[in-house]
């Protein structure tokens, strides 16, 4: 783990975030475009839910041969003139990279948007080698001004406001007029692209990100909206691809399925503005492009899901549909999760790649509503997969020994249906007696989960069960 986490702390993450007026108001921004537009893009598409079994077929059989595309990759990228670089830990590709960088003499290095340099916490190793490395990305650019990690994976800024924005380019940008006028999005994108342009001219490397690899050719693809992917990889005379082993699929054919379903899950478009395929170095005559092409590819835990109740995971395209529509990141946003990846799918990977133990908030943090794996492009099944970290951490001894008691005491009762029954009538019995004068409990022993922020209503009438029996009986 090279990125320092807070997952351990996401309840006070959590508590914070909710208190977070400019924060709240980013959140609203957010809580019903993405839905709204993948709903609408996936409408017009009759075959759209066809794809979304033929992404998740081809995500599978990629994950169950893994070891022979990745040596088919590799002898690809070899007989373009590339190489690639197999990373098991974050040190490891944090390693491989500086090395490249440093044998080209690499002062300023340019980024598109990369999951995997925010999982190796590339910026920072940079930073400590004296090399520069600047962000292209707007929304990875704002965020590395303002000194944070990315709140979502495809909008890694979904969490400011243009006001925020506007601050931070007035404090940072002191060599342009103080009068200029900011009030505007179109204003602070057309100052944002005039200073990275001169970055893009200086850069001595440029470090991508994959949303595929392609085993057939040994192509790496990016798709983006700014075309900042494209002035990364072939203006400097270095192209670096960081990836992470998953990122595999066998064939041109299949990536053009799967690009079929990531951006309309993602931002409901059709197709990004820019899909870029990269194959190696400039040939003789290709008119632009770098010298060297380099492929650093991660595991950092990944290799040890293959075959597990978490394989699953890794079919994930990184489009941000699970956070999309999730009424828990819509309440607390990403930073709260602590480390990379937030929303359902973070609950899931983080405490496969950073561990149960820092990580175990997360899975507990959501309503199991199943809207992540509804949305899902290659349909993960996400709530399952954090009923089983749930279950790893009730194993362990994880949650505090009250939850682990009070759950054993439900289930003895839940296995006697009888005595459950029993139970229960008793219990509403009473708690309705006690709430008659007032209908309601402002505390209630055990409960102030709930109680602390609103009242409990008292029962009314027969439980739900009686009520069954009863009306069972009177057919």
């Amino acid at each position: 783990m090279s990125v320092h986490a807070t997952s351990p702390q996401f309840k006070e993450n959590a508590h914070e975030a909710l208190h977070d007026a400019a924060l709240q108001k980013a959140l609203n921004n957010m809580r019903t475009g993405f839905i709204e537009r993948r709903a609408l893009a996936a409408a017009e598409l009759p075959e759209f839910e066809a794809l979304r079994d033929s992404a998740r077929d081809i995500k599978k059989h990629t994950l169950q041969h893994l070891d022979l595309y990745l040596e088919a990759y590799e002898k690809k990228v070899t007989e373009s003139g590339g190489h690639v670089h197999f990373c098991r830990t974050p040190a490891e590709a944090n390693a491989a990279v500086l090395a490249i960088c440093k044998a080209r003499g690499a002062r300023t290095v340019t980024k598109g948007k990369s999951m995997i340099s925010e999982e190796m916490g590339l910026n920072d190793a940079l930073s400590r080698a004296a090399i520069n490395p600047v962000e292209t990305d707007l929304g990875e650019y704002i965020i590395q001004l303002r000194g944070e990690i990315p709140s979502h994976i495809i909008a890694p800024a979904v969490h400011l406001n243009k006001e925020q924005v506007e601050a931070d380019f007035r404090r940072v940008h002191t060599h342009l007029p103080k009068d200029r006028v900011l009030t505007e999005p179109t204003q602070l994108l057309t100052e944002a692209r005039g200073v990275l342009r001169e970055r893009f001219l200086a850069a001595d490397v440029g470090i991508t990100g994959a949303n595929f690899l392609i085993a057939e050719t040994g192509t790496s693809i990016i798709v983006t909206n700014e075309g900042n992917g494209d002035l990364t990889q072939t203006l400097p005379k270095v192209h670096i691809v960081l990836a992470s082993l998953e990122k595999l699929v066998p064939t041109l054919e299949d990536v053009s399925q799967l690009l079929r379903v990531l951006a309309r899950s993602a931002t409901g478009q059709d197709m990004s503005v820019y899909t870029t395929l990269s194959t190696g170095p400039r040939r003789p005559d290709d008119v632009d492009g770098p010298e060297e092409y380099h492929v650093v590819l991660l595991d950092n835990g990944r290799s040890a899901m293959l075959g597990g109740e978490f394989e699953d995971m890794l079919r994930c395209i990184r489009c941000g549909a699970c956070m999309n529509h999730c009424p828990v990141y819509h309440a607390v946003g990403g930073h709260a999760y602590g480390w990379v990846y937030p929303g359902p799918m973070g609950a899931v990977l983080t405490p496969s790649l950073i561990g149960v133990d820092k990580a175990g908030h997360l899975p507990n943090a959501s309503t199991f509503c199943g809207r992540c794996e509804s949305v899902c492009p290659v349909r993960i099944p996400l709530p399952k997969m954090m009923r089983h970290w749930r279950e790893r951490e009730f194993a362990r001894h994880l949650t505090p020994a009250a939850f682990r008691s009070g759950l054993r005491l439900w289930a003895f009762f839940a296995k006697c249906p009888a005595l459950y029954r029993f139970a229960t009538r008793i219990g509403m019995a009473a708690l309705a007696l006690f709430g008659k004068r007032s209908g309601r409990f402002k505390s209630l022993p055990l409960a102030g989960g709930w109680t602390d922020f609103r009242d409990m209503p008292a029962p009314q009438g027969p439980t739900f069960q009686a009520r069954w029996t009863k009306e069972k009986r009177a057919r």
